[in-house]
């Protein structure tokens, strides 16, 4: 099986030498995304809420690209510059969860890429076909 490269203009473009997601298998691997606007390229600027938003959408927009969901995502990681912001950002994304969540990870870091407050990386599966 070949690794291939999922892209769309509807999440921003990568800032740096990666791909928006890279399919291998039954799996995507969705690089993180910080709060950027897809069409200005530019950070969303306002609360921790208001940037984990805009990264749920930018995530979301990459999961469309190949015909997935986030009821497809089995694994994510989410990065903060403030662990105080935990409560606000796990509200946020819950909302993308209602119902069987991934598996997750939450990680306090010292700066993110454009000074960003919030980043997110996702796993997703596609669904097998049991015949």
């Amino acid at each position: 099986m070949d690794k291939y490269i999922v892209s769309t203009d509807n999440a921003p473009s990568a800032i740096g030498p990666y791909s928006q997601a890279v399919g291998f298998a039954n799996l995507l691997f969705l690089s993180g995304q910080i709060p950027l606007d897809p069409h200005t390229g530019t950070i969303v600027h306002g609360s921790v809420s208001d940037q984990t938003e805009r990264v749920m959408k930018n995530l979301k927009a990459v999961l469309e690209a190949s015909n997935l969901g986030f009821d497809n995502v089995v694994k994510s990681t989410i990065y903060l510059s403030n662990m105080n912001d935990f409560s606000l950002v796990n509200e946020v994304y819950g909302k993308y969860f209602p119902d069987n969540p991934p598996a997750r990870a939450t990680i306090e870091v010292s700066r993110l890429p454009k000074n960003a407050m919030v980043e997110i990386d996702m796993i997703a599966a596609f669904p097998v076909d049991a015949s």
